[in-house]
């Protein structure tokens, strides 16, 4: 951690630079992604230790080991505001320099998550910091500082299951200020096509277990055909499928047993796993019929469903409003990957993404 006396003051004081400067300097990469990371117990000690400093109930709550929400709040009654943002971090394998400086270059602050998103957990805290300084506006405020975005969610999940609420979300990913209220799901397609093992010369006993998989996978150009083919998503365009991962094979000159792929449908909101899946299972079908030897299966794996808030809600309207009043221009673009709002939504709590640096 940064350990500079002046940056710890004006962090304390809510200012949002420094206050980020301080989080990217804190590791917590999240342990699941990149043997080693640290896990958030760290950065979400100091968050804690920040808003108790300012007046808020807070709560430190463990998930796993080493993993760790912290939630706060202040002020009661109606209307709840909830304001999100995740600690941990992807890897940090291959980045140049030390990825954790927190170095302030050129208008810019360097390092691991300054924009996914310890910018915009940085923007939720200064909130925080200004509004226990000015008369409570009313209503309550909470904070919920999440584990395991980058994985599967888990600080969030636990977070739900413990009963969270509110009557509005922000979620501040970096959106390069603009009002985000949709975004794609994703359906992870698990795919085996099994051959027979043997030596390269005996053609009469191996079967080609990725010579298989790989008529499949050309066959599913038909699917590419069909999703351009479809109506665009004002925010959003069209769903997508890519193959993320593919392996198979033992050796050179022995026949693969075995091939095994995850393909990955990105969805739009109100896409289901079953209706994204069909496609897929119709083209296999098809190959398989077309190829006697030809054994394997799909299987549906991680879901996370896309969502969106409607554009003439208070919520969206009231952050367009606000962003106009700062004299910065009110864009309303599609976030295309998926974020914990997506959590928040499915839980009746309307939730929009709103945050400081690029996505890109």
């Amino acid at each position: 951690m940064i350990r500079s006396r002046y940056l710890q003051h004006r962090a304390r004081a809510g200012d949002p630079v420094a206050l980020a400067r301080i989080l990217v300097s804190i590791p917590s990469v999240n342990p699941d992604l990149e043997p080693g990371g640290a896990g958030e117990e760290e950065i979400a000690r100091q968050c804690a230790e920040w808003l108790g400093e300012w007046g808020y109930e807070v709560r430190l709550g463990r998930v796993a080991e080493g993993r760790w929400n912290v939630t706060a709040s202040r002020g009661q009654g109606d209307p709840v505001l909830l304001l999100n943002g995740h600690l941990d971090t992807v890897g940090v394998r291959g980045m140049e320099g030390n990825p954790f400086s927190g170095e302030l270059r050129g208008g810019r602050i360097w390092g691991r998550g300054a924009a996914d998103m310890k910018g915009g957990v940085a923007m939720l805290l200064a909130t925080a910091a200004g509004l226990a300084r000015e008369p409570w506006p009313g209503g309550c405020l909470r904070l919920a500082l999440t584990a395991d975005e980058e994985n599967a969610s888990l600080g969030m999940q636990v977070l739900l299951q413990e009963g969270l609420s509110a009557h509005a979300a922000v979620v501040a990913e970096p959106t390069s200020l603009a009002v985000m209220p949709a975004h794609k799901g994703f359906l992870w397609i698990e795919g085996e096509v099994r051959g027979r093992a043997a030596h390269g010369s005996r053609y009469d006993l191996g079967v080609d277990a990725i010579f298989h998989a790989a008529r499949f996978l050309a066959a599913l150009e038909e699917v590419q055909e069909e999703l351009e083919a479809r109506p665009r998503h004002p925010l959003l365009g069209r769903p997508s499928f890519h193959v993320g991962t593919i392996q198979g094979g033992t050796a050179p000159s022995v026949y693969p047993h075995s091939c095994r792929f995850v393909l990955e449908r990105r969805t739009l909101p109100g896409e289901g796993p079953a209706e994204a899946m069909a496609a897929f299972h119709r083209v296999f079908r098809d190959v398989k019929r077309n190829t006697p030897a030809m054994a394997g299966r799909l299987r549906q794996g991680l879901f996370r469903a896309g969502t969106e808030v409607p554009l003439d809600s208070p919520l969206v309207q009231g952050l367009l409003q606000a962003v106009r009043e700062e004299g910065m221009p009110d864009k309303v673009e599609g976030m295309t990957a998926w974020v914990e709002a997506g959590c928040l939504n499915e839980a009746k709590i309307p939730a929009v993404c709103f945050g400081p640096g690029s996505i890109a």
